[in-house]
């Protein structure tokens, strides 16, 4: 029979199969996140004038729903594995569209489609790809994990010229039942192509011929996470930051219409290009971001990025029809470094506590990290409402933006101290 070490040799001569998890995760991600997340603020002025509700009303059914949904990330996804979790995420998400197509103008009825919504894009969404990312490399984690998020921003990008042209030609109900139906096409890759870990088919993350340092470190409990500073500086950062790219994706086409983009088909026009550049530029900003995290301080990268999102806000508020440019300046900006910004989150986590712990610190900060990404986006709505423009909530959002950029900035250079291991003979036993 036999030896471990054999097993290991043998396993290194087949063909690595973490790019096939990459590819398919790009086509899942997409379609769990991509067409819903980054194309339902398209359908907000719809509801706007089909069923007579505010603006503070349509954008409080997903801050209710953040809040309701805190204990599922911390309760149930290390329970689970990625795979399952895409699965009945995506099945959440596809009915959430369904009954959008068909509900008749009941806010509670639409409240409480966001938070099966919301159940579902915690599921489905970056926490079990970031995990999948995160099991199969470590060396390339940066590149691997931009890539996967490629398929957020085409699929977005495509959605967004998708759900217009459905809208224009058969009504925005048709619109919202297509794009519940194909987020469903998740389901056969989830099953059939994805695995969760190397262990699965005898091979270590990167394809390498023994386990990495960062797989002998034991998960980190949730009371270690909690009283740890960098955790507490990265939950912080991020929720600045995830707080303020979604004030800005919420209310953009809300943003363009306060600017004189008045005309019903030039503002659905406006917002999809806004819209498609945003998610296409966002490709490239995950792409050499994830690239540079490999080769440079995670640190300095993410803290240039936060900075970046920041000044995003200036430019989107010089956006007007008389400067057409500055339409494409805003979009691509913003883009790039909204694409960089989600996926250092991760990468940051995996690096300060360990890729076992991902799991556990990702259930806490993606649910805290969506209370930001809807609870400033309804405070904006608010403001915009009291005050009659956008000036004055797009300040505070600058501002949380800045606050989030240094709260990153004061981070340790080097990764918290390992607090046990597994010896990597018995990690070797596990994965032969």
């Amino acid at each position: 029979m036999p030896q471990a070490s054999e097993k290991i040799r043998i396993s290194s001569r087949k063909p690595f199969y973490g790019w096939w998890v990459v590819a398919t995760s790009i086509v899942t991600f997409g379609l769990a996140v991509g067409f819903p997340y980054y194309n339902l603020p398209f359908f907000y002025d719809y509801f706007e004038k089909s069923f007579h509700w505010k603006l503070s009303e349509i954008t409080l059914g997903f801050p209710i729903a953040a809040l309701l949904t805190l204990w599922v990330g911390p309760l149930l996804i290390p329970r689970f594995s990625p795979r399952r979790l895409i699965l009945v995420g995506t099945g959440l998400t596809a009915l959430t569209f369904f009954g959008l197509a068909r509900m008749q103008g009941a806010l509670l009825f639409y409240f409480a489609l966001y938070f099966t919504y919301t159940i579902g894009y915690i599921f489905s969404g970056p926490i079990p790809h970031q995990i999948l990312v995160s099991y199969w490399f470590q060396k390339k984690r940066g590149f691997a994990m931009g890539l996967v998020y490629v398929g957020v921003g085409f699929f977005g990008g495509i959605g967004s010229f998708l759900v217009r042209g459905l809208t224009d030609r058969y009504g925005f109900r048709m619109a919202l039942t297509v794009l519940g139906g194909l987020i469903l096409l998740a389901w056969p890759l989830a099953i059939f192509v994805l695995k969760d870990r190397p262990s699965e088919v005898g091979q270590f993350p990167d394809g390498a011929v023994e386990p990495p340092a960062d797989a002998a470190r034991v998960s980190e409990s949730f009371r270690t996470l909690l009283r740890s500073g960098p955790f507490w500086l990265l939950l912080v950062g991020s929720i600045c930051s995830i707080g303020s790219i979604g004030s800005i994706n919420m209310h953009m086409k809300l943003v363009f219409r306060d600017a004189g983009f008045v005309d019903q088909k030039l503002l659905n026009a406006t917002w999809t290009t806004a819209s498609a550049l945003v998610l296409w530029s966002s490709i490239a900003g995950r792409l050499s971001i994830g690239h540079f995290a490999d080769i440079f301080s995670k640190k300095r990268v993410m803290t240039a990025t936060y900075f970046i999102v920041a000044a995003t806000i200036l430019l989107l508020l010089s956006v007007t029809p008389a400067r057409t440019y500055s339409l494409y300046i805003f979009a691509v900006v913003f883009g790039f470094s909204m694409g960089a910004d989600y996926m250092l989150i991760p990468l940051m986590a995996a690096e300060q506590f360990g890729v076992n712990s991902l799991p556990r610190a990702m259930a806490v900060i993606l649910p805290v990290n969506t209370i930001g990404q809807t609870w400033l986006p309804f405070l904006v709505s608010y403001l915009r409402e009291r005050y009659g423009s956008y000036s004055i909530p797009m300040a505070l959002v600058f501002g949380i933006a800045m606050l989030g950029a240094v709260a990153i900035s004061l981070l340790p250079n080097q990764p918290a101290a390992q607090t046990d291991a597994v010896p990597k003979a018995a990690l070797a036993e596990r994965s032969s």
